[in-house]
This record gives structure tokens, C-alpha cells and sequence, in this order.
């Protein structure tokens, strides 16, 4: 029986943050020694890579639900989220309760790829959640623990079925860190994977944004795959993002979703999901392919399905099964705990309509945040789905880009990216107790990712230190 988290305290009781003139050296010796000493030896000790520590000094030490206590006393809200894994906040009872059901329960923790009653009852609830048109003949493949390799079976799955090699993938993607998962992302310089233009708005790469951008994109597209000398043969699959995430939070057009679809189906071209970030109610759906209404060949699962612990799976059409055993395989992808956890947070957002209630008060946000933008010319775009949200920031004393006929949306003229602002942005929301993470081409966009269950008042809470935050930002920035 699901366990009902306890109502959050009032923001001037549970979500309360130290004052922003406190400085981590006017707390208790003790707290600010321990902090201080944490975080000079693991900059003395961790890799060069590493990447939130730099911009996120803080030791995290407890967490429940949105907030985050440091080790030196201070409390934050947390929109980071674990890059959006924790759909239900930090220790939610329900997660805390499955977690411990199989330790008690003498389980074995590792057992490799072999069945378990935690697997089946993980699986049993995952397959419930799927979109319709892939449940009923679904299979199931677990990976290592990061999104990633399942990114990298997804693509050895397609190339296996298809006897082919090549694939498509959109400008602006992110799909892991790994060899395979780089090749199909924004940054990389393989040409064994062709590019295609990923619509948006506010930077359209047509000058136009809107449907007509989007039905250019698809163009592109279907003249790419048709040319005989656009140098691109039929490929092993296309994946794709239904909201680019770390590329800045661009939510794909329904429409051309579902032009996408049409494409690779009338040539036989498998169609990826990556639903590692954008699934389990992120988006206000609890796939987000499900606002479309397609039904992609393949999904890659993630993040918010192990519950907060490590889990990776690619749900895919069973006549793309072909494989044979150990083509993937992984030491880790048996993860006992992150199952139940996952089996638990899976039923708890469905059974409470948490992915509704994400499409509610993201919409909510989305309004606040555009009011904003009409007092900040600092802002560009404001953008997102369910919570999942974006504001890019822009250089406003700069003239906008692009073509200057009138003929053109205004969309078709953006202004300079403002990474230096967002930074400083960043470090006031921290500074403030709220914890926002950076994304797009040029870490210019301020992301959102709180947990589906954020209230109403801690949404309140956020957007007003947000607000402030950009306030004191934008007038050290531009003076």
C-alpha cells in the first residue's frame, strides 16, 4: 500500500533557507569547518571533470522531499533534482519503504540478469505505464546503471535488426557521455550519424520558428532520406529527444512528432526515444511521446525509473529482437534496490496523478515566469512542458541576430546568448537557497527540474527567489 508523504511545512518553517546576508563563516565553527574542509578536499582529491561541484559549492548532508540540508546549516530548494531523477523528491517515504522491504527481506542484492520476484514486479509496472501500441508487445532489456548504455544497446539493437549502420539524430541532442551516446549528440564530429535540424522557436536555424520551421525541418528530413545523392543511405535508426533537455529545453511540436514518425515508418527506420530525463510525468504526460500520441519502436529508460538509485533499460518491439545472447550485457544491471524503488515511484506518480498535476503547475510556472520575461529584456525565451523548464538569458544591449526584414517573426531575430549572466544567475539563486542547474548551447539557459511533488507554496518559493535572484543579477551585470 502506497505510503502518503507528509505535507510539506510552510515555506517559513520546513523550506526556509538562512537569510541571504549569512555567509557559511557566521555559522557554528563546527558546521562551517566541516563544509569548508569537504570541499577543499575533494577539489584537491575528484577529477578535473568534474562538472556540478564547480558551480554548486555546497555538501549536501540531509534531504527530504524539495529540500536539501548543507553541512554548513543552510537549507535549499532543490530544482536540480538529480538532473531530474528524483520524480518524487529526496527520501520519499514510499522510495524509503521498498528500499528497506528488501534489505529486511534477506533478497539478494546483485543477481546479474537472472529473474527475481523484484524484477517482475519492477517490470509488471513499467510495462503498465507504457504508451499503448508498445506495451502489448514489449521486451525489455537491463543495462548497466546509467542512461547512457542504454542509449549505446539502443543503437547496437537497431543496427542489429536493420543490418544497418548509419543513423539520424538532431542538432542540439544529448544522449550520454559514452562513445556511441556522443556520436548522436549535439557536440560530436562523427560522420557515421547525420544531423538534422531540431525545431525551435526562438533560434529557428530557418530564421521562421513556429509550424512553418518545424514543417521545414521535416522537410529537410524527408529530402535527406529521399535524395539518392544527399550522401546519407537509408540508416539503422533515428533518435531523438521529445524535449531536448541539456540542449537548452526545447519541446519538439507535437505535429512534427508526429511527422517523424510517418518518415521513419514509410522506410523502415526504427524510431529511438530517449525518455531518460523527459519520463516517469517530467513533461505533464508520463512519456512524453504520449502529447504526440506516437508509439516509437524503441524507448530508452532512465533516471526517475530506478527511483533515485541506479537503473537503465531499453523497452523495445519484439520483432526487433533479434540479438543474441550477451550482444549487451553489464555487471550492474541486476540492481535489486533500484528496482523496488523504481516499482514504487512508477506506481505512486501514476496512482496519484502526478503526471497531471506536473502538466498543471508547470503551465502554471510557465505563465509566471513569461510575466517575468515582460519586465527582464535579459530573458529571451522563457520555454518548457510539465516541469521541465527553461528561461534563456540574452545580452539585451546587443542588437538582435538574423534577418531584419519586418516580413519575419521576431523569433527570427533572437539576441546574443548571455552565459556570464546565467552564471551569475546561478550563483544568486544559490545564494538565496535554490538551487537551479545551467543548459543549452552556451549555458545560457536557467533549467528547472523540481520533483512531482512540488506544492503550490514551494512553487511560489522558487519563482519569487528565482525572480529576485535575476533582478539583483541583471543590474551588476549591465551596470
Amino acid at each position: 500500500m502506497a505510503v502518503t508523504e507528509p505535507a510539506p511545512a510552510p515555506v517559513s518553517a520546513g523550506i526556509s533557507v538562512t537569510p541571504p546576508a549569512t555567509h557559511p563563516a557566521t555559522q557554528p565553527e563546527s558546521h562551517a569547518t566541516a563544509h569548508e574542509g569537504i570541499l577543499r578536499r575533494q577539489s584537491a582529491r575528484e577529477s578535473a571533470a568534474r562538472t556540478y561541484a564547480r558551480a554548486l559549492p555546497i555538501v549536501p548532508v540531509r534531504a527530504r522531499g524539495l529540500t536539501i540540508e548543507g553541512a554548513d546549516g543552510r537549507r535549499y530548494l532543490d530544482c536540480l533534482s538529480g538532473a531530474g531523477t528524483l520524480a518524487l523528491g529526496h527520501n520519499h517515504p514510499v522510495v524509503l519503504e521498498a528500499i528497506r522491504k528488501v534489505l529486511d527481506s534477506g533478497a539478494p542484492l546483485h543477481v546479474l540478469d537472472l529473474a527475481t520476484p523484484v524484477k517482475d514486479a519492477f517490470t509488471t509496472e513499467l510495462f503498465r505505464t507504457l504508451p499503448r501500441g508498445l506495451a502489448d508487445r514489449a521486451r525489455i532489456q537491463f543495462c548497466g546503471p546509467a542512461g547512457t548504455d542504454a542509449v549505446e544497446a539502443a543503437l547496437k539493437l537497431v543496427r542489429a535488426a536493420t543490418g544497418r549502420d548509419g543513423m539520424l539524430a538532431f542538432t542540439g541532442a544529448y544522449h550520454g557521455m559514452t562513445a556511441g551516446a556522443l556520436e548522436a549528440s549535439g557536440g560530436a564530429s562523427s560522420n557515421r550519424v547525420a544531423r538534422l535540424p531540431y525545431p525551435q522557436d526562438y533560434r529557428c536555424p530557418f530564421g521562421l520558428g513556429g509550424a512553418r520551421g518545424a514543417e521545414l525541418s521535416a522537410r529537410w528530413t524527408e529530402n535527406l532520406l529521399d535524395d539518392t545523392k544527399s550522401g546519407v543511405p537509408t540508416p539503422a535508426g533515428m533518435i531523438l529527444e521529445p524535449v531536448q533537455g541539456e540542449g537548452g529545453v526545447y519541446p519538439a511540436p507535437d505535429d512534427w512528432l508526429r511527422r517523424m514518425r510517418e518518415i521513419t515508418a514509410a522506410r523502415g527506420i526504427p524510431l529511438i526515444a530517449d525518455e531518460v530525463q523527459t519520463g516517469v510525468g517530467r513533461t505533464g504526460a508520463f512519456w512524453a511521446v504520449e502529447h504526440s500520441g506516437i508509439v516509437p519502436d524503441v524507448m530508452v529508460l532512465s533516471k526517475a525509473i530506478g527511483g533515485s538509485l541506479p537503473l537503465a533499460v531499453v523497452v523495445y518491439r519484439d520483432d526487433l529482437d533479434v540479438w543474441p545472447p550477451g550482444a549487451h550485457a553489464g555487471t550492474f544491471r541486476g540492481n535489486q534496490l533500484a528496482m523496488a524503488a523504481g516499482a514504487a515511484t512508477l506506481a505512486y506518480v501514476r496512482e496519484n496523478g502526478l503526471a497531471e498535476r506536473a502538466a498543471t503547475l508547470g503551465a502554471h510556472m510557465l505563465a509566471q515566469l513569461r510575466s517575468l520575461a515582460a519586465d527582464h529584456p535579459c530573458i529571451g525565451e522563457v520555454r518548457g512542458r510539465g516541469l521541465m523548464i527553461g528561461v534563456e538569458l540574452v545580452d539585451p544591449t546587443s542588437e538582435p541576430g538574423g534577418s531584419s526584414s519586418p516580413e519575419l517573426p521576431v523569433t527570427a531575430r533572437p539576441r546574443p546568448p548571455a552565459p556570464e549572466l546565467a552564471a551569475a544567475v546561478q550563483r544568486e539563486c544559490l545564494h538565496r537557497g535554490l538551487i537551479v542547474e545551467l543548459g543549452g548551447r552556451h549555458s545560457s539557459v536557467v533549467r528547472l527540474l523540481p520533483p512531482l511533488t512540488l506544492t503550490d507554496e514551494q512553487a511560489a518559493a522558487v519563482l519569487d527567489r528565482l525572480a529576485d535572484a535575476l533582478t539583483t543579477a541583471a543590474r551588476a551585470h549591465h551596470r
